[in-house]
């Protein structure tokens, strides 16, 4: 048995879902575990996101620069947080046998703050269990970087029992984007502390010694922030007209994945029913894997959420998307967006205005009835002129 082999049979056994982009040196590994290919690599990681918050583990598996595809929602995961395992098996190609450069997949440990596994060709069996309970124990995606050479070398050792370390999900909903990254902060410093005691081959954050970017602390020792200790909660401007869409969906307890943009709003107060929020354009995937339910913004479908839908509609999977159309970036001064609807008529949207409550009703109920196909629900307003972000008294 090579090193291939091993670790698709390392991955099979922990792993309840597996998605990959192929590309040397990791196709293999891809096809020895029957892995879904996916449109790119972001994808890929959002789908593991959703099963991971609905309790699945998931491997996703790349080479070295298809890490940079996803670097956005890879760092947004840890701090964020994962529920059960979520581990990225990069391959990286140091001899650029098939690649346009060589590249390190160890970086991203720092970068993200997220462990980093190098096992030798005899570790790979169990190097596998230990990246996902390490993933679940700290709530935040593991790496587990693979030498291109590595993978033809005899490779011994069976893969460890499955023992799934899953715990409750922090609620951190009354926490403030600041609280979210001290918290996620704090579980960083664990995972530094508990790196002394690691497997050999953990290599971010070292098992000894300096240099092993633990020592700088972005927090003072504070609990994390909280909304209701801040005093107030940041909300929709005065006059926006999604307002009456947001209280539907909260009427008809949909549980949506918010998008980065004004959707992450209705995670705060008066609110309260967003299921989670990763990286811009992030919500379709993990909400096709989860609660089958996304809220987005027209620029978040632009920027990078078009691609998961391409690959939700050529796989059947079942997602309401409601995408709240202003025809601009609301958070960052109000800039003209392209029009998104053109990129869509494949898909059919349900067209309704933001004022128009019957038909926006009528498709939600329609979508909680039956919860079939992937359906858009197209929502048209326009920002008041302006108009500025509202604080809420807690």
């Amino acid at each position: 048995m090579n090193g291939e082999d091993a670790l698709s049979r390392a991955l099979v056994a922990s792993a309840d879902r597996w998605y990959a982009v192929p590309g040397y040196p990791v196709t293999g590994i891809a096809a020895g575990c029957g892995a879904e290919i996916t449109v790119n690599e972001k994808v890929a990681l959002e789908y593991a996101l959703g099963d991971s918050l609905s309790g699945r583990r998931a491997a996703v598996i790349l080479k070295n620069v298809g890490l940079n595809a996803c670097a956005d929602t890879l760092v947004a995961a840890a701090v964020e947080g994962t529920r059960a395992g979520v581990v990225i098996v990069a391959g990286d190609d140091e001899e650029v046998s098939g690649s346009q450069h060589a590249q390190d997949s160890r970086c991203y440990g720092r970068v993200a703050g997220v462990p980093v596994f190098s096992p030798l060709p005899e570790e790979f069996a169990e190097s596998v269990e230990t990246a996902f309970q390490t993933s679940e124990r700290f709530w935040r995606p593991a790496i587990i970087r693979i030498a291109s050479g590595m993978l033809t070398q005899p490779a011994g050792g069976v893969p460890l029992e499955r023992k799934d370390f899953q715990q409750p999900r922090p609620d951190e909903r009354d926490l403030t984007m600041r609280g979210r990254t001290q918290a996620a902060e704090y579980r960083r410093m664990d995972l530094c502390s508990w790196a002394s005691s690691g497997p050999r081959y953990l290599t971010h954050p070292p098992r000894a010694g300096g240099g092993n970017g633990c020592t700088t602390i972005r927090v003072t020792g504070e609990p994390p922030q909280t909304v209701h200790a801040r005093g107030y909660a940041r909300t929709f401007c005065t006059g926006c007209p999604f307002l009456p869409a947001l209280h539907l969906l909260r009427e008809k307890e949909l549980a949506p994945v918010c998008d980065i943009g004004c959707a992450v709003l209705a995670k705060n107060p008066p609110y309260s029913f967003c299921a989670a929020s990763y990286a811009l354009g992030s919500s379709p995937a993990v909400a096709a894997t989860s609660t089958g339910v996304a809220l987005t913004g027209d620029y978040a479908l632009l920027h990078s959420g078009i691609n998961a839908l391409i690959d939700i509609a050529e796989k059947n999977r079942d997602l309401l998307l409601v995408v709240l159309a202003n025809g601009t970036m609301g958070m960052t001064g109000g800039q003209p967006t392209p029009e998104v609807r053109p990129y869509l008529a494949w898909a059919h949207p349900v067209v309704c205005a933001a004022d128009d409550t019957a038909c926006i009703e009528e498709n939600l109920l329609s979508w909680k009835a039956q919860g079939k196909g992937l359906c858009i629900l197209y929502i048209v307003g326009d920002c008041p002129p302006g108009a500025h972000h509202e604080t809420m008294e807690c």
